[in-house]
């Protein structure tokens, strides 16, 4: 069986896909996944061993210019890349309007959610087979859930399993420190997500002292000079160069356990069975959060805490003291195994 799936963006979302290929995988033998998804993510689904063939889609630049991608015939080329082979399904795991519409004019059948279940109604109208899931569910569970009632399969009762390989994974790192490490992960996209700078400067003072190594990852110019304050003088306590999803995934591999705010790469960690603590402030975990064996969650409980409110600073009381309290123990165990 060969499926063309439909999962563009973001990075949590794309990561929150792996577990049901999984669960797919292992209900229907021989099952194989053609993957659209957002260039800037292309690298993740090359790690699931139900990926054959990887098709880059790029909405998000052709949306700042959509008569230079029509002239350009790059849309054009992309349609005819998802003509290449013949698919028996076609499933939308998004549930957006723009993820359904890539489907126009493909031959197979199209599965996706019902007008209750998807997050844009609109895109039901694209849907052949249109499935009943949900809100209730975790992110990863919804997901789950949709590919079992699409592929005709009954989903596992169990945590869901990422299917990647994390040893595999940790061995192509190159230049590793020969110690354990750590790694903070502060870099996010709203503002009220972000954990003051002083605590994470605090947090990295009181690993370093205790002899850890630390590494900073950051993929902008201003996650790059938050990360080097973080890390001014303070001995094994580092900031990674600019580095690629895959790259950064070999480092989360390979970490002892990690610290990070509402972000995909917090998800990214947990995907590879990364211990982490995760730091929630106008988000709840609920049914978004870091899913999967060794995460914590910690929530501010600030007046702003879990409004949803990009702006509205709320980590006024989760400070450094609780998120050592948090780690040391996924530290002790880690250690132990």
């Amino acid at each position: 069986m060969r499926v063309l799936l439909i999962k563009t963006s973001s990075m949590g979302d794309v990561i929150h896909t792996l577990p049901a290929l999984t669960d797919a995988q292992n209900a229907i033998p021989g099952i194989r996944f053609d993957w659209v998804v957002e260039e800037g993510f292309a690298d993740i689904p090359a790690w699931h061993p139900a990926v054959e063939r990887i098709i880059p889609v790029a909405i998000r630049r052709w949306r700042k210019n959509l008569w230079q991608t029509w002239r350009s015939g790059e849309y054009r080329r992309f349609k005819a890349s998802l003509r290449e082979k013949p698919y028996d399904l076609i499933l939308d795991a998004q549930g957006l309007t723009k993820s359904a519409w890539l489907t126009r004019g493909l031959d197979a059948p199209v599965h996706g959610l019902d007008r209750h279940s998807a997050r844009e109604p609109f895109a039901c109208r694209f849907y052949q087979q249109r499935h009943a899931v949900s809100w209730d569910l975790h992110a990863v569970e919804r997901i789950r859930s949709l590919f079992a009632l699409a592929l005709g399969y009954a989903k596992p009762q169990s945590t869901g399993d990422y299917g990647l390989d994390r040893q595999a994974l940790a061995a192509q790192l190159v230049g590793a420190p020969k110690q354990p490490w750590l790694m903070f992960l502060h870099g996010t996209t709203w503002p009220s997500k972000h954990w003051p700078q002083a605590n994470w400067r605090a947090l990295a003072q009181h690993y370093s002292a205790a002899g850890w190594h630390v590494r900073l990852p950051w993929g902008n110019a201003e996650e790059q000079a938050r990360a080097q304050s973080i890390a001014d003088g303070l001995a094994g306590v580092e900031v990674l160069p600019k580095l690629r999803i895959s790259e950064v995934a070999c480092w989360l591999a390979g970490a002892r356990a990690c610290v990070a705010v509402d972000t995909g790469l917090g998800h990214l960690a947990a995907a590879m069975d990364t211990p982490c603590v995760s730091l929630y402030g106008p988000t709840l975990p609920g049914k978004i959060g870091a899913y999967g064996r060794g995460q914590l969650h910690l929530c501010a409980s600030g007046p702003h805490a879990g409004k949803g409110d990009k702006h509205l600073s709320c980590f006024d009381s989760l400070g450094p003291d609780q998120v050592i309290a948090a780690l040391d123990p996924l530290l002790a165990s880690t250690a132990a195994e």
